[in-house]
C-alpha cells in the first residue's frame, strides 16, 4: 500500500477541528495550566510560610503557659495548672497542652474537643504540616521545675487552604474568561483571513470565477499569503482569458472560410439542421438559396488567383448585405454560397432575396490596380417543407434549381417549385464576366 492510499483511509465519523477550535483549546489550556500552577506554587509558598509561623507561635505560647504555670508546677497543684493551661490554650491554636514537674509527674493536661465535620482533616494537617510537640522547661530562677507540651492545630490550616483553593478557583475562572475573551479576538483576526482565502479558493474550485480577489489583512503573514494568492489568481486569469482567445480564435477557423469571412460547409449545414428541427416543432418555414458566381474559372485564368480571391470576398460582401442580421450567408465550396433565410411567412419572400442577390451583382467589381470586372450569379431557391423535409433533401432541392437557373440562363434564379419557371428579374440580357 503507498502512502497516498494510507492517507486515504480515516477514520469514519471523526470530524478534523477547526483552526478556531484548535487555537481556542490551546489558549484555553494554556491559560488553565498557568494559573493552576501558579495558584500551586503560591499555596506551597504559603503553606511554608504558614508552618514556619506556626512553628514560632506555638513556640510563644509554650513560654506563656510555662510562665503562667509556674507557680502551680512549684506547689504541685493540678487545678491551678489546669486553669492556665485552659485559659492560654482555649483561645490559641492548640490541640494539646500538657504540664509536668521535673521528675515526670503529670500536674495538667487540656486537650481541645473534636467538634465539626472537619476535626478529621484538621488532625491530618496538624500531622503532617505542623511540628508534633513543642517543649519549653518551666524555670524558677536557676532552676528547671517542669516542662510545659503543646501541640499545634489544624484549623487555621485548613481555612488557609481552603481560602487559597476558593482564591485559585476565582483566579481560574478569572483567567479562563479573559482567555475565551482574548482568545476570541486573537483567533478572530487570525482565522477571519483564512476564512475570506478558503472562500476565495472554494468560489475559484466551484465556480471556476477567476475574479475573486482576497481581502487586505491585519497580521503581516497572512496578507502576504493573500497578495501571493491574489498574484496567482491574477496569471490564472490571465491565463484564462488567452485560452479563450485562443479558443474563439481556433473555433472561427474551424467553422469559417479564411477568404470571404462566411461560415464554412459544415458550421453552415449544422445551423441549417437546427433551424430545419425548430421549423418542424414551430410550424414556421425556412428557405435556402444556392448561389453560384458564374464566369470565376475565367476569372481566375485570365486574371489569376489573386483576383478571383478578389471577386470571391466581393460577391460575399454583397450577398451578406442583402439578407437580415438573423440570416446566415455561408460559403459551401470554390465559387458557390448558400443563403440560409429563417421564419419565412411565404414563398415569395425567398423568391425576393433571390433576386436581390442577382440585382447586387449589377454594379462593376473594383480589383487592385484599377481594374474592374463585372460578373453575375446564379441562384436555386427551395422553401422547408414545400420542397423537402429534411435538411438533405432541402439542399438537393436548391441545388437542382440553382443548376437548372445556370444551364437556362446565367445571372437567373429558380425556385425549386416552379421547374423551369424563371423567377422575377431573370429576363436580364446574358451576361459574361467582362472587364470595366
Amino acid at each position: 500500500m503507498t502512502g497516498s492510499n494510507r492517507r486515504q483511509f480515516r477514520p469514519a465519523g471523526r470530524a478534523r477541528p477547526s483552526l478556531r477550535q484548535v487555537l481556542r483549546r490551546a489558549h484555553l489550556s494554556v491559560a488553565v495550566i498557568a494559573v493552576g500552577l501558579a495558584g500551586l506554587a503560591m499555596t506551597a509558598v504559603g503553606l511554608v510560610a504558614l508552618r514556619a509561623y506556626a512553628n514560632h507561635n506555638l513556640q510563644l505560647i509554650a513560654r506563656s503557659m510555662a510562665y503562667t504555670v509556674e507557680a502551680s508546677v512549684v506547689f504541685r497543684d493540678p487545678v491551678v495548672a489546669a486553669e492556665s493551661l485552659a485559659l492560654i490554650a482555649s483561645s490559641e491554636e492548640v490541640s494539646l497542652a500538657r504540664v509536668s514537674a521535673a521528675d515526670g509527674l503529670l500536674l495538667a493536661e487540656w486537650q481541645r474537643p473534636h467538634s465539626g465535620s472537619f476535626a478529621v482533616f484538621e488532625d491530618m494537617l496538624a500531622d503532617l504540616l505542623l511540628p508534633s510537640i513543642v517543649v519549653q522547661p518551666v524555670v524558677q530562677g536557676q532552676r528547671e521545675v517542669g516542662l510545659v507540651e503543646v501541640a499545634g492545630h489544624g484549623g487555621a490550616l485548613l481555612r488557609f487552604l481552603a481560602t487559597g483553593l476558593a482564591g485559585l478557583l476565582i483566579c481560574l475562572v478569572a483567567s479562563t474568561a479573559a482567555g475565551i475573551y482574548l482568545s476570541r479576538r486573537l483567533v478572530g483576526r487570525i482565522t477571519q483571513p483564512l476564512r475570506e482565502l478558503a472562500a476565495v479558493a472554494h468560489a475559484v474550485r466551484r465556480d471556476r470565477d477567476l475574479g475573486q480577489r482576497v481581502e487586505p489583512a491585519a497580521i503581516a503573514e497572512l496578507n502576504e499569503l493573500g497578495q501571493d494568492f491574489n498574484a496567482v489568481l491574477d496569471g490564472f486569469e490571465a491565463w484564462q482569458r488567452y485560452l479563450q482567445n485562443e479558443n474563439s480564435s481556433l473555433v472561427h477557423r474551424a467553422t469559417h472560410d479564411s477568404l470571404t469571412g462566411l461560415c464554412n460547409r459544415a458550421f453552415f449545414e449544422s445551423r441549417m439542421s437546427r433551424a430545419v428541427r425548430d421549423a418542424k416543432e414551430s410550424g414556421e418555414r425556412v428557405g435556402l438559396l444556392y448561389v453560384d458566381a458564374n464566369g470565376f474559372k475565367e476569372i481566375n485564368d485570365s486574371m489569376g488567383h489573386a483576383a478571383g480571391d478578389a471577386v470571391l470576398s466581393a460577391v460575399a460582401a454583397r450577398l451578406r448585405a442583402q439578407v437580415r442580421e438573423s440570416d446566415l450567408v455561408g460559403r459551401i465550396g470554390g465559387d458557390e454560397f448558400a443563403v440560409l433565410l429563417l421564419s419565412l411567412h411565404e414563398r415569395a419572400d425567398a423568391l425576393r432575396v433571390a433576386e436581390n442577390l442577382r440585382a447586387c451583382m449589377v454594379s462593376p467589381i473594383s480589383l487592385a490596380g484599377g481594374a474592374c470586372v463585372q460578373t453575375s450569379v446564379s441562384v436555386g431557391v427551395a422553401v422547408y417543407p414545400d420542397d423537402g423535409l429534411t435538411p438533405q433533401a432541402l439542399m438537393a432541392s436548391a441545388d437542382a434549381a440553382m443548376y437548372r437557373a445556370k444551364a437556362k440562363h446565367k445571372g437567373a434564379a429558380l425556385s425549386a417549385a416552379s421547374g423551369d419557371a424563371q423567377a422575377p428579374g431573370a429576363a436580364s440580357p446574358d451576361r459574361e464576366p467582362s472587364s470595366c
